[in-house]
This record gives C-alpha cells, sequence and structure tokens, in this order.
C-alpha cells in the first residue's frame, strides 16, 4: 500500500516536470464547463462560476478555492498543490488526501465527485485532462504510487488508435488533451513514445495538428487543438500545450533564466523532405510551435489574445502565462521576459476571479522564467495561493521583497477591458479556462 502524503517525505523537485501537468494547457489550458479555455491548459477555472451559499457551505475542508468545483474541482487541486510543491511548500494534508480520494476504482478521476464514498459508474464522466492533473500532482508529492500507475493504466486503456487523446473517451484526440497525458506519462516514469495504440505514440498523433508549409506564412508552426471540417486553425492556447508535449515536459519546467536565449527557429519551409522528417520530429515541432508563439506575442504586444466572439481585443492572461511556460521550456527564457513582465502588471484581477488555479498558473510561469514567484508585480503569489485553500504543512522561507499595497496593485492592474472580460467570462457560464481544455475558438 502506498503510503500517504504525511509520511512520505517532500521528494526532490523534478527537473524538467514533475513530472503535473499537471496547465497543462493550457489549457488543461480544460477548465470548465462552457470552454473558456488553458495546462494547463488546461482547465483552469476561468468561469469558476460562484457556487450557491448552500453548496459552498458544503464544500469539502480540503478543496482549494471557494466556487462551485464541478467543472474543475481536481484540476485547480492539482495546480494549486503543483505550484506550492514547486516552490518549496508543503502542501496541507486535508488538501492531498482530498485529491487522492477523488479517484475513481478503475484509476480515472473525474472533476469533481461531491461524494467520494460512493463508487464510480457508468454516469461518472471521466476526464483524461483532469486524471493527467491529479498523476502530476501525486508524483511529484510522493507517496502514491498505486494511485499514479492506476491512473495511468486508466488512461493507456482510453488511448485512441492515432496515438492521442480526447478529453473524454470516445472523441477525436485534441492537441491539449494528447500533449497532458504526455506530461502525465513522465511524471509517472513512462516513455510517452512507447505507449502505442494501433502503432501510433503520443507524438505521431501530436505533430498532426500542426499546421506546416501549405498554411499561410504567420499561421506556420501553430498547432490547432484538432481539425475542423478536415482544416487546422491556428491555436495558441493549444500551441502553448504542445509544445510542452513535443518536448516531454508537464506543467512544470526547469528555469530558463533570463539571460537564456536560444534563438527561436521558425518552421522549416524549404520546400526538401528533410523539411518534412524535421516536422514530424516532436521537438522539432515544438520549435516551431514556440516560433509562432513569440510572433504572435510580439504582435499583440506582449500578450496573446482571447478568440471568443466579441472579444477579439480582449487579452488572454491564462494563456500567456502558458505561453511564458512554453518558451521557457524551450530554452527561450530571454524571449519569456516580455510576456513575463506584462503578466506581472496585468494579472491580478485575473487571479482574484479566477482562483486557485490562476494563482497557481503564475507560479508555474514566474518558476519556469526565473522570477520569484513571491515578488511578482509587488505580490506574493504564493502567499496568496496559499490563501484559496488549507493551511500548508510547511513552507520555505518567503523573499525579504514586501508586497505592495493592495489598492496600487489594484489601480495597476486595473483597465475596461478587463471589467468587460470579467462580465463577459459570466455571461458564458462555468467554462474551461486553461489551460482550457476543451473547444475554444481558433487565435
Amino acid at each position: 500500500m502506498a503510503t500517504t502524503a504525511s509520511q512520505a517525505p517532500l521528494a526532490p523537485r523534478a527537473s524538467t516536470a514533475p513530472t503535473f501537468a499537471a496547465l497543462a494547457r493550457r489549457a488543461a489550458a480544460a477548465l470548465a464547463g462552457a470552454a473558456v479555455l488553458c495546462a494547463a491548459g488546461a482547465p483552469v477555472a476561468a468561469a469558476d462560476s460562484p457556487a450557491p451559499a448552500a453548496q459552498a457551505s458544503k464544500l469539502p475542508d480540503g478543496l482549494y478555492g471557494t466556487k462551485d468545483p464541478q467543472y474543475d474541482g481536481v484540476w485547480r487541486q492539482s495546480l494549486a498543490l503543483l505550484a506550492q510543491r514547486t516552490v518549496g511548500v508543503r502542501p496541507s494534508v486535508t488538501g492531498v488526501d482530498w485529491l487522492a480520494g477523488q479517484q475513481c476504482s478503475d484509476g480515472a478521476f473525474s472533476a469533481y465527485r461531491a461524494d467520494p464514498a460512493k463508487a464510480c459508474d457508468d454516469k461518472t464522466m471521466r476526464d483524461t485532462n483532469q486524471t493527467s492533473a491529479a498523476v502530476q500532482a501525486l508524483a511529484a508529492l510522493g507517496g502514491h504510487d498505486d494511485a499514479v500507475q492506476k491512473a495511468v493504466k486508466w488512461l493507456k486503456s482510453v488511448q485512441n488508435d492515432d496515438g492521442g487523446w480526447p478529453s473524454t473517451g470516445g472523441s477525436p484526440s485534441d492537441a491539449n488533451s494528447t500533449s497532458v497525458v504526455i506530461g502525465a506519462l513522465k511524471a509517472a516514469g513512462d516513455k510517452p513514445e512507447s505507449v502505442r495504440k494501433g502503432g501510433k505514440s503520443p507524438y505521431d498523433a501530436l505533430v498532426t495538428f500542426q499546421l506546416g508549409c501549405d498554411a499561410k506564412e504567420g499561421e506556420r508552426g501553430a498547432f490547432a487543438f484538432q481539425p475542423k471540417d478536415g482544416k487546422l486553425a491556428p491555436n495558441a492556447d493549444a500551441t502553448a500545450a504542445a509544445v510542452l508535449g513535443g518536448l516531454g515536459d508537464g506543467f512544470v519546467v526547469d528555469p530558463a533564466g533570463k539571460d537564456v536565449d536560444e534563438p527561436v527557429k521558425p518552421l522549416k519551409c524549404d520546400g526538401g523532405a528533410a523539411d518534412k522528417d524535421a516536422r514530424r520530429d516532436p521537438k522539432q515541432a515544438a520549435e516551431g510551435g514556440a516560433a509562432y508563439l513569440a510572433a504572435v506575442l510580439g504582435a499583440n504586444g506582449r500578450h496573446l489574445k482571447s478568440a471568443m466572439p466579441g472579444a477579439e481585443d480582449q487579452p488572454d492572461v491564462g494563456n500567456t502565462a502558458d505561453a511564458v511556460v512554453a518558451l521557457a521550456a524551450g530554452s527561450h527564457g530571454a524571449a519569456a521576459q516580455a510576456p513575463l513582465k506584462w503578466l506581472e502588471k496585468n494579472s491580478a484581477n485575473w487571479a482574484k476571479e479566477a482562483g486557485p488555479a490562476a494563482y497557481a498558473q503564475l507560479v508555474l510561469a514566474a518558476h519556469a522564467a526565473g522570477a520569484d514567484p513571491r515578488s511578482f508585480g509587488g505580490a506574493d503569489l504564493v502567499a496568496q495561493l496559499n490563501a484559496t485553500g488549507p493551511k500548508p504543512a510547511g513552507s520555505s522561507a518567503p523573499s525579504a521583497a514586501p508586497e505592495k499595497d493592495a489598492q496600487d496593485q489594484d489601480d495597476q492592474n486595473s483597465g475596461v477591458w478587463w471589467i468587460f472580460g470579467i462580465v463577459f467570462v459570466a455571461s458564458v457560464g462555468a467554462g474551461f479556462l486553461l489551460s482550457g481544455r476543451r473547444k475554444k475558438s481558433d487565435v
């Protein structure tokens, strides 16, 4: 029997992925019901919609966040625990036990089970994104080997014949879900290239979502969420997730460092057979995706934009954070600095509204880009994340940098576009932010 979190010592910090993805996502980028996708990607609860007072009072003690967990409970819990572990915080035992207790007997996780004592049945909505997030978190925390291996066994059982995964079984594969599962497999100690179905590996599926040289010049190297009417359309959320997946990384990557500046290499389009072979290589494909992200970030003024209807000019904070992690994973630390600085100035209101998964995304982005999450735009992201859940069991010493006055931070991050964004998200109801791992419009 595996030891509990309270019995197990903190495992050494994983190198390139603690390998959580645990994002994606963004992604998950998969976050809540309507599809505000993103590691996530994953599901980050952008539409972490308020739960009715009666329901909120019944939420379990170990759960992070106070809003309705129906669509993102496991996702946000996994991200929160993983982010804490990454920065040296020992999570609450009740928080870890809550996550482990959400697992079905077959190894899968759904977004939220109000009564874990009740066995999962055919009506339980098992989700590959939630399961993969839980795998990465539990693997990083240590002491849950049995749960991790059961979850991986279930993930392998629902792999599609193209080698990829959808968010729910029986659906076509998508780039986000395939990428977050790759992170889970690596976290569990498996080699993704060896996990095959129909003779195809996850990497075989992943590269099929990339736009090649027949696409418009500004779209080459991007990834689509999945084909629509047989065509691929660039999607920044899917691209950020696919960069991590192609590199074999999860939601946590080694800090790239501000001075690490490997040139971002766009997708080669010389027309030769060698170019086509290179694009079938997952790492080469990931590099092309990173180049696309860097170009879009530059064109948009250091952030990605939301592609939701009616919100073309609205910055997408969650996807921007995922892009920072993706660039850092590709050793493009210098390229990640501009969007990171933008996040420092413009993420406070978003994180406060979205909750624990959003704080976790920012912590992971700061960590990946070599910044101090305890002094992020004048805010202590670690303290803010900790405040959304049960008191941690232990923590490393905070940095000496003081937190700016809360009102100053609110003033710095306020703006008409953000008010519009909050109203818009509220209007669509619960949806996946992350890292969103649902079908979001093309970016």
